[in-house]
């Protein structure tokens, strides 16, 4: 009773079980019960006396620890595979114990089953769950750098620093492509700059983006809108993108540059391409290698993901950049056309200068008029509109249009303001605006009558034998809110005496108030010594503009004084000028040049004036925009420095046969010393003119 009572219970059990039979040779099953047979799917009369050493069905991990098992005649535990009647295999953990069986000729052995299945599929769920979270983080944080990074997309390098992070963390390799008139690599290159360098090849595809045999071409027209492959060492179609990229994506060279070992001819030279969208099209692409090759396949579907993720991200970032890039030359060309450039007065010894703050997009409302009214008159302004944008620019230039075609009509500067203000209130300029408006007349007996009148700008500083005032007469409201009726106020200049026209830039700061910053302008004005108007200019920036919170506008006029001694003053030897790129600029340079020289006693002029001709001639014929224009005094001969936007270095050449000209850098070469180097708004050509210095090869400058 009680022996059938126990072999019910064995068949019942959940618990997969069997008895077997041990001996030197084998290890048989000699009963199963039901729930082994439903585990492995075998009928119990199937695995009855299977060897379960030696049968393919059972797989012990361990067969020299589980015959050691058996043969010690103790309890012991071992894990086990078996394979199903289906072909799956599960995993277990076998139980086994021996027991007394006196009817066996061998010893007995009871195994008890514990299926693993749903252990190791919760470890495997928990394995890739982590796996998950490891890669999500990964690519969160590549995200985050590339963000980072792209924060300087607008400098030459940051494309290659994207790429260089994606080779680290992601890819074999990878490398950009601008599409702009032309696919060029992006490495070392300006995107900010359309076209801005010339494409490997010197030409571009010839095919229609919308070939069909061109699928880098499809991409760059938009159709596809994801990654495509491209095998580099199968050949493309003639004149077709694909054949311009996979001939200069050299990745074989730079995979064995980074490995250090020379890459299998037979290596998969297949990479993945990306396309770079804009807001309105696509800028260029992504190509990239996986590690250890294989195309798309290799990709896994968050690598793609991020990669897809980035080429998105560097695409608006591009987008934005040259849009910002666009409106920034739009508002400064604007804003520098309205401008008026320094001319010359007859009689007066005038410098100008304006500088928007580097920190709100170079563009600002302030400006600043020098006019000729008359034979014997001479009309001054300087404005600040609010703001740092176009709409500032614009109002600038209407504000500034205005004054100047009422100041040819109206003598007195009041009746000027008056005008202005109706049709001020007229035009709806959403925008405040502040002036100082003053003319100057010769007398006979060589002292100069000034006239003003302020609407809500600082007063004139006016500065006579080291003594500063300001010319608070004759203020009023802003302009656009007279109401009629603005006065005008006089003072008599003298030979010597020096009138300073600014905006607040030049005197307010955060850590001061106007009025104290209006008294420091006081102190500096009233003891600078230089006795020209650059000098005393270049004096006042240097010890109140360097480091600006807002734009800048300047004026200095002085009257000449004809006892001036230049000589022994402590005011810095340098000057500065912004020239329009127009021929006129070049007589204008060289005007400054002599006139500097005859105001720092510098021997050799003559040199300097041919030498600055030639270098801001170069700048106006093969520069961008405006002219840049410094000269120093470096103590044993004068510097001279031009500045244009074109990074083009000069290049000396023997001349254009056939036709005039192209000995221009032979000149500077032979009358001084010369270099080049970069600039951040483009470049700076130099040259130091030294009595008796021998001529030398140009150089760049670090």
């Amino acid at each position: 009773m009680t022996s059938d009572l126990l072999a019910g219970a064995l068949e019942a059990t959940l618990v997969p079980t069997a008895l077997l039979t041990a001996s030197p040779d084998a290890v048989r099953v000699a009963w199963a019960n039901g729930a082994l047979a439903r585990a492995t799917g075998y009928e119990p009369q199937r695995v009855v006396a299977l060897d379960v050493l030696t049968d393919p069905r059972v797989r012990p991990v361990d067969v020299p620890a589980t015959r050691a098992g058996f043969a010690g005649g103790l309890p012991f535990t071992q894990r086990v595979v078996l394979r199903r009647s289906d072909g799956a295999y599960v995993h277990c953990i076998a139980h086994l114990a021996p027991v007394g069986a006196p009817a066996l000729r061998a010893g007995a052995w009871v195994v008890a089953l514990q299926d693993l299945t749903a252990q190791l599929s919760e470890r495997a769920e928990q394995v890739a769950l982590v796996e998950a979270e490891r890669r999500e983080r990964r690519s969160l944080s590549l995200v985050a750098r590339v963000s980072d990074l792209l924060m300087d997309v607008d400098e030459p390098h940051g494309l290659r620093e994207i790429a260089s992070l994606l080779t680290a963390e992601v890819v074999g390799w990878a490398g950009f492509y601008l599409h702009d008139r032309g696919l060029w690599a992006a490495e070392g290159l300006d995107p900010r700059r359309p076209g801005g360098a010339p494409r490997p090849d010197g030409q571009g595809p010839r095919l229609p983006m919308s070939c069909p045999r061109d699928p880098v071409g499809r991409l760059l027209g938009g159709s596809p809108d994801r990654a495509v492959e491209l095998d580099l060492g199968a050949g493309q179609p003639e004149g077709t993108y694909a054949q311009w990229l996979a001939a200069h994506v050299d990745l074989a060279a730079a995979h064995a540059e980074r490995t250090g070992r020379p890459v299998p001819a037979g290596e998969d030279r297949t990479v993945v391409v990306l396309p770079v969208p804009g807001r309105r099209r696509t800028l260029g692409l992504l190509v990239v290698r996986p590690r250890g090759g294989g195309g798309l396949a290799a990709l896994d579907a968050s690598t793609l993901t991020v990669l897809e993720l980035i080429a998105r991200r560097v695409g608006i970032s591009i987008d934005n950049v040259r849009l910002y890039d666009r409106e920034h030359r739009l508002a400064e060309t604007l804003q520098r056309a309205m401008l008026p450039e320094q001319g010359e007065v007859d009689g007066l010894d005038v410098w100008t200068y304006y500088s928007p703050n580097a920190d709100d997009a170079q563009v600002g409302g302030d400006w600043y008029d020098v006019q000729q009214l008359g034979a014997e008159t001479v009309g001054v302004v300087v404005g600040d509109v609010v703001g740092h944008d176009v709409e500032a620019a614009a109002a600038m230039g209407q504000l500034r249009s205005v004054v100047r075609s009422y100041a040819m009509d109206i003598a007195t500067p009041g009746s000027v303001l008056d005008r202005v203000d109706q049709l001020f209130g007229g035009l709806r300029i959403p925008r405040a605006a502040s002036l100082v408006l003053s003319t100057l007349r010769r007398e006979p007996d060589g002292t100069w009558l000034l006239r003003y009148a302020r609407a809500g700008h600082l007063p004139v500083l006016h500065v006579r034998d080291g003594y500063a005032t300001q010319l608070r007469d004759a203020g009023g409201p802003l302009i656009g809110f007279g109401t009629g009726g603005r006065t005008t106020a006089e003072a008599v200049l003298e030979p010597g005496d020096v009138l300073v026209y600014y905006t607040d830039g030049l005197v307010e700061r955060r850590d001061r108030s106007l009025r104290d910053g209006l008294t420091v302008l006081e102190t500096v004005a009233a003891s600078i010594t230089a006795r020209d108007a650059p000098g005393i200019g270049e004096d006042l920036l240097s010890r109140l503009a360097d480091h600006p919170e807002d734009d800048v506008a300047v004026v200095v006029v002085r009257v000449p004084d004809p006892d001036d001694h230049l000589r022994g003053t402590t005011s810095p030897r340098r000057r500065r000028w912004s020239l329009p790129s127009e021929p006129a600029s070049i007589a204008r340079a060289r005007h400054a040049v002599v006139r500097t020289c005859e105001a720092w006693d510098i021997r050799e002029a003559s040199n300097a004036e041919l030498v600055v001709s030639e270098l801001v001639a170069n700048a106006v014929l093969h520069g961008w925009g405006h002219v840049a224009l410094q000269l120093y005094d470096t103590g044993d001969g004068l510097r001279i420095e031009v500045e244009d936007a074109n990074p083009t270095p000069p290049v000396t050449t023997d001349g254009h046969p056939g036709r005039v000209g192209g000995f221009g850098m032979q000149i500077v070469e032979r009358l001084s010393d010369w270099g080049w180097r970069q600039s951040r708004g483009g470049k700076v050509v130099w040259a130091k003119v030294r009595p008796g210095a021998l001529p030398r090869s140009g150089r760049t400058e670090d």
